[in-house]
């Protein structure tokens, strides 16, 4: 019995058409047949016990050296903390730098440069959930003013997506048999499968900037990653 996986989508438009047009027309001739086809969905709930965090930093200063030297500051004041709560290095993200210089606009004058700004972020994979708050506040003793995001996450997600996965095809074939019960018929076996994997959905906690609020140990709570799988099934009947 011929079986076709078909994993990844065609991305470009016009052969993505053709493609389809062509398969269609493949699958019709193929399919002449009497079969079921089915959408085995799953979605499995995990609680999150770790967290990748983005902050920044952002200075104005007089010269660009000075804006930078001042954003370089606040992140190794930062990252040796880091380093000192016992965060691993690898965990730590913190190359890039934006600097920019800064004008006032006044009508039918030239622009006039009044400074510049600098800007660094970070980004930190936090292994232990309940170490969060703790590493946010150590962040605005050194000068962080920006949180630009907080991720969820759980360490078993790559188990989680594989009891997932299963779970969509234990739906798929418990359709295709309750349905070929119903009409009284029985399953020959699968045809063709089609799978699109999933992308985990990690919820945002918190998006805010520092300087609005400096308690930030009431602004997030632990929550759920949601796990969900599909895939697409034809089974042939006897």
């Amino acid at each position: 019995m011929n079986k076709t996986l078909i994993t990844s989508i065609i991305s470009t438009s016009l052969f993505a058409l053709t493609a389809t047009s062509s398969l269609s027309t493949v699958q019709a001739a193929e399919l002449s047949f009497a079969h079921i086809e089915t959408v085995g969905t799953s979605t499995i709930e995990a609680e999150a016990d770790m967290a990748i965090i983005n902050v920044q930093v952002s200075i104005e200063a007089d010269s660009a050296k000075a804006a930078k030297d001042k954003a370089d500051e606040a992140v190794s004041q930062f990252m040796q903390r880091l380093l000192k709560a016992g965060v691993d290095k690898k965990h730590i993200q913190s190359a890039n730098l934006q600097l920019n210089p800064q004008y006032t606009y006044v009508q039918n004058e030239p622009r006039k440069l009044t400074g510049y700004s600098a800007s660094r972020q970070m980004t930190i994979t936090v292994i232990d959930l309940n170490r969060l708050n703790e590493l946010l506040d150590s962040a605005l003793v050194e000068g962080i003013n920006n949180v630009n995001n907080i991720e969820l996450k759980s360490s078993q997600e790559a188990n989680i997506i594989a009891q997932a996965r299963q779970a969509a095809i234990t739906d798929a074939q418990q359709k295709a048999q309750s349905l070929a019960k119903g009409f009284g018929e029985q399953i020959a076996g699968v045809w063709e499968v089609r799978y699109f994997p999933q992308q985990a959905n990690q919820p945002e906690m918190y998006r805010a900037s520092m300087k609005m609020n400096a308690d930030v140990a009431q602004t997030y709570q632990q929550g759920q990653v949601n796990i969900s799988d599909r895939v697409e099934v034809v089974f042939r009947l006897k």
